[in-house]
């Protein structure tokens, strides 16, 4: 079968297939392709593209595209449904967490030991979470990827991408462009699928083109590509129900980000989980791998962690018409859903930044910034000090949101809301600022 004909659903059945089998029969290392913890749209697809073409283009390695999350959490993201079914997909045949084997058990085909792995990076540059925990000595043997470098990539891995973009699909469609002209022949069904999966991403990261703060020449040089491979493809499904139509990017870009921004029927514990990273730093913690050995510094280093959630409404809606149990939630079951989530996933900054258009169109953000801990809040004082100019923060609500609004806060706790006046900076710039404050807290 030439590779031209292998679909993204016969690739996903081939790769579960694969990493379900007995440890004996499956390839040894596996390789895996994984995006970041936030598991948005531009890490799960970015993952998915790289591993399709790495495994159908010389030396023809099969890599296991691995979405960081539980194949529960799949249903928080409509959006994704509407890019994968123009590409004849649904959610459910994406690999996740769910499909690994476990680690430590006496079965071998639910046993996975780091040194059967190796890993290649998307839209991020270095291992977080669980994954870093567990498989944080394996090799890391490629990055793509459109954050700060971290440094952990090794020199020598191939390809070390790291480039500033709108979205990190851009620089895996230059990466393989010319891989898909020369491995694959002209099949418009297939390039009508790949295209569909490349272009979701690019244009929602870059607000269909028109964010002059995000959109780079990677990302159009991408689009122009992708779009070409659709010139003269056949009629598909767009993402909207109904009839099939031919591609068309306004339309294609309004179903996906419709979809995206409708967090109607999310409790509020879903909307903070549904976009949300984690880190963990301190003077010496130079990586965000939560690696709690290093608690036994020589020095008394505070180390910090930090979680991020992004959402897609203001604080109004949150803390009026969202996440309630009755479907209408308020300002205290908001705060008390937001130190639940901190709660569970053991932060000592906990925030929420939402990126949103207002009545009229004008693009909005707005951060909260909680400190749960007398350290963490000499960071979150200090992180506001220094760049409240930068991101140009101004108090949200007259302060509705902040600590002193509330007569029974915590002793030690500190907590800030802001509109944020900067729009070019985004949770990719927002968080490296409260790293870097966090790696300073022992001087504060």
């Amino acid at each position: 079968m030439s590779p031209s004909r292998v679909s993204l659903k016969a690739f996903l059945a081939t790769a579960k297939k694969a990493l379900a089998a007995p440890a004996a029969q499956r390839p040894n290392p596996l390789t895996f392709v994984v995006g970041n913890e936030s598991a948005d749209l531009d890490s799960l697809c970015s993952a998915l593209l790289v591993a399709y073409f790495r495994t159908y283009t010389p030396p023809h390695t099969l890599h296991i595209p691995l979405s960081i999350l539980h194949r529960a959490d799949l249903a928080l993201r409509s959006e994704l449904n509407a890019v994968l079914r123009p590409a004849g997909l649904k959610p459910e045949d994406l690999l996740t967490l769910s499909d690994l084997p476990s680690p430590g058990t006496s079965d071998g085909a639910a046993s996975l030991r780091p040194e059967d792995t190796r890993w290649f990076l998307v839209d991020h540059n270095a291992l977080t979470g669980d994954l870093a925990k567990r498989f944080g000595a394996s090799p890391v043997i490629g990055c793509i990827d459109h954050h700060d470098d971290e440094g952990a990539v090794p020199r020598d891995a191939t390809p070390r991408v790291i480039e500033k973009s709108g979205s990190c699909m851009s620089l895996v469609v230059d990466q393989y462009r010319d891989a898909w002209d020369a491995h694959f022949a002209a099949d418009a069904a297939a390039d009508a699928e790949l295209a569909h999966v490349a272009l979701g991403p690019i244009l929602i990261d870059t607000t269909n083109l028109t964010a002059k703060a995000k959109t780079t020449g990677w990302d159009v040089r991408a689009v122009d590509f992708v779009e070409s491979k659709l010139a003269a493809g056949p009629v598909v499904q767009t993402a909207a129900e109904g009839p099939e139509e031919p591609y068309d990017r306004n339309r294609f870009y309004d179903d996906v980000s419709r979809l995206k921004e409708d967090i109607s029927s999310l409790s509020y514990r879903d909307i903070l989980r549904k976009d949300y990273k984690q880190w963990t730093d301190g003077d010496n913690n130079n990586n965000n791998n939560n690696n709690n050995n290093n608690n036994n510094n020589n020095n008394n280093t505070p180390r910090l962690t930090l979680g991020i959630s992004s959402t897609v409404k203001g604080f109004a809606y949150l803390v009026s018409d969202a996440g309630g149990s009755n479907g209408s939630g308020g300002r205290d079951e908001f705060l008390a859903a937001l130190r639940q989530w901190a709660g569970e996933q053991q932060l000592d900054l906990a925030s929420v930044m939402t990126s949103w258009h207002a009545t009229g169109g004008a693009f909005t953000r707005e951060i909260l910034l909680w400190a749960l801990t007398e350290p963490a809040a000499r960071v979150a004082r200090a992180f506001a000090d220094k760049n409240r100019d930068a991101l140009g923060l101004e108090t949200w609500g007259g302060g509705a949101l902040d600590a002193d609004a509330d007569a029974d806060a915590d002793a030690g706790e500190w907590r800030a809301c802001w509109t944020q006046r900067r729009i070019e900076h985004s949770r990719k710039q927002v968080a490296p600022m409260l790293r870097e404050a966090m790696k300073g807290a022992s001087k504060l």
